[in-house]
């Protein structure tokens, strides 16, 4: 069956880019430097179509509007909105927008793919590094423990606002071919794989439709703003710092074994304080880890919106956060085990150097008592 080609009358191609810049960010810290820099307020993030009881974010980032940049995609010079968003956990996701007026279908794929071109790994990188590396001087003094080498996560969105040509939302999906869009492919992909780009779809009025894959989205909105979007980059900001705490918890276990390793072959008379010390030295990594994971747990709070509450929970899974989640659990529950076998440790070591001292003092009575009476 020949698809039907419809016309987008207004849209938009959204590249995002979430950088883990620090630990946290002191968004307080952040709204002051931004307002002496910019000379205007900062914004707080919420979503708009939502009832704030129904779906909040759980600290509202900091939304910083940046300078428009000039764009060749295809050849063509196009202006692009730019901001940021500045999370407590210490993500900064930047959004760059480039508006996809009266297009045929088919050349707003193309579109889409070109954008994705101009602002993937390849040639966008540079863009992306400049203004992350804006934002980190800019912030600097609101960072806290800022990031050497930074970890990043891409989301592609192709964001329809009038459509013409479609009969109806719920059959768009097979009026009209969204498989180039989802997959940047052009060559033909085979039918499960056509399925399971399709898999992920989401609609809550007769006018609405948002389906999402791994990397990329499409949403169609006829209302000029669409809380998907938003919390498309909350579940990808949960992701970039699950996976950055997942890596240090990657590279601390090795260290941690070989300082328990140490520390358990040390004949030493102080051998109770290094094991105390390693002891709270990983009570402290839990500490912090658990306390970060947790504001990325309460990141966004979804309650009575049953349909972002769908979206939300399906991004998750489709990102494999729980996933990640999960490994940064184990890994924790492990340096746990090593702190209480530690604590213990040295809680024995503690003991017996009680007992050798009370030894001793008893020999050194026996030996004064036995010199006075020489």
């Amino acid at each position: 069956m020949e698809k039907r080609q419809p016309h987008v009358h207004r849209g938009a191609v959204i590249a995002m880019r979430l950088v883990d810049i620090a630990d946290t960010i002191d968004l307080t810290a952040a709204e002051a430097l931004w307002a002496r820099h910019a000379h205007t307020a900062a914004a707080r993030g919420r979503l708009l179509s939502a009832p704030p009881k129904a779906v909040s974010f759980g600290v509202p980032p900091v939304e910083l509007t940046l300078e428009p940049l000039q764009l060749a995609i295809d050849s063509e010079a196009m202006t692009a909105t730019v901001g940021v968003r500045l999370y407590e956990f210490g993500v900064a996701a930047f959004s760059i927008k480039v508006a996809t007026d009266d297009l045929s279908w088919p050349h707003y794929t193309a579109r889409v793919n070109a954008v994705d071109a101009t602002l993937g790994l390849g040639s966008g990188t540079r863009i992306w590094h400049d203004l992350a590396s804006q934002i980190v001087e800019l912030m600097r003094p609101a960072l806290m423990r800022p990031s050497v080498d930074p970890l990043h996560e891409d989301y592609l969105l192709g964001l329809v606002h009038a459509l013409e040509g479609v009969t109806s939302t719920a059959s768009l999906h097979e009026e009209i071919d969204l498989v180039p869009l989802l997959s940047g492919e052009t060559r033909a992909l085979s039918e499960s794989a056509r399925q399971d780009l399709l898999r992920q779809r989401f609609s809550y009025y007769t006018d609405d439709l948002a389906v999402l894959t791994w990397d990329r989205a499409f949403i169609y909105e006829p209302r000029d703003d669409s809380d998907v979007v938003d919390i498309l980059e909350v579940a990808n900001a949960q992701l970039l710092e699950l996976r950055y705490y997942d890596e240090l918890l990657d590279a601390e276990l090795p260290r941690m074994y070989d300082l328990v390793e140490a520390t358990h072959h040390a004949a030493s008379p102080l051998a109770a304080r290094r094991y105390a010390d390693l002891a709270r030295k990983l009570y402290t990594l839990v500490a912090e880890v658990t306390e970060i994971t947790e504001k990325v747990d309460n990141a966004l709070q979804v309650t009575e919106d049953v349909y972002l509450a769908r979206v939300y929970a399906s991004a998750l899974e489709l990102f494999r956060v729980p996933h990640v989640s999960k490994a940064v659990d184990r890994k924790l529950a492990i340096i746990r085990d090593s702190y209480s076998a530690l604590y213990e440790e040295a809680s024995s070591k503690r003991g017996e150097l009680l007992e050798l001292a009370i030894i001793l003092l008893i020999v050194l009575e026996i030996v004064i008592a036995v010199v006075r009476h020489t």
